[in-house]
């Protein structure tokens, strides 16, 4: 599976504080307006404490975006701690055909979300990616990576440019491998071979 482009394009980010999941968001708004789309970033906080769960939205357009309504029918949601996966907001108004992607160096299959019914999961070992290039578990730019790999909307040059603007040279150099690498990893494992139906 790959994400195809379409005009209107939707991103929930689950994470908790700390994990830059707000700065998720905006790489992927940044991207995508390098990329000559419309697009929106903006966090919504519960506790505003590190460890905290943060959520966070992006759209991506080809037309201007008059909304700023938090997205309750997301295209793919991204899941930066995997703690947060039975929570029942998560995963909630996920589109049909729509992707979750994981913080998790386990396969989809093992998560237990079979009784969640949200269609098809990938898994991507973030953290692990994020400690061996940055030396600190911050998964977002991984992620970013991971989707960039699925997605026609926004591609890994675009990240990158993204990661370099937001981040001082030696963390987004260190930013950028970790993304790429899992931009690799995603393409060269197989999409069909990392997806798997939830239930």
């Amino acid at each position: 599976m790959v994400l195809t482009r379409t005009d209107n394009w939707q991103v929930r980010f689950h994470g908790r504080g700390g994990q830059g999941v707000v700065t998720g968001a905006e790489l992927l708004s940044v991207a995508a307006f390098m990329e000559g789309h419309y697009s929106q970033a903006f966090p919504t906080f519960g506790s505003e404490r590190a460890g905290a769960p943060v959520t966070a939205f992006c759209r991506v357009s080809d037309r201007p975006i008059r909304t700023r309504s938090p997205i309750t029918t997301p295209d793919v949601v991204i899941v930066q701690d995997p703690t947060l996966v039975h929570l029942p907001e998560v995963f909630a108004g996920l589109k049909a055909g729509g992707l979750a992607i994981i913080n998790s160096a386990r396969p989809p299959g093992s998560l237990g979300l079979d009784q969640l019914g949200i269609g098809e999961v990938i898994t991507v070992p973030a953290t692990e990616l994020a400690l061996a290039h940055l030396g600190r578990p911050l998964p977002n730019a991984v992620l970013l990576g991971g989707l960039a790999a699925l997605s026609e909307m926004v591609g890994l040059e675009a990240l990158l440019s993204a990661i370099n603007q937001r981040f001082e040279p030696g963390l987004a150099s260190a930013n950028g491998s970790a993304a790429a690498e899992a931009f690799r990893l995603v393409a060269r494992s197989g999409v069909e071979a990392l997806l798997a139906p939830a239930d």
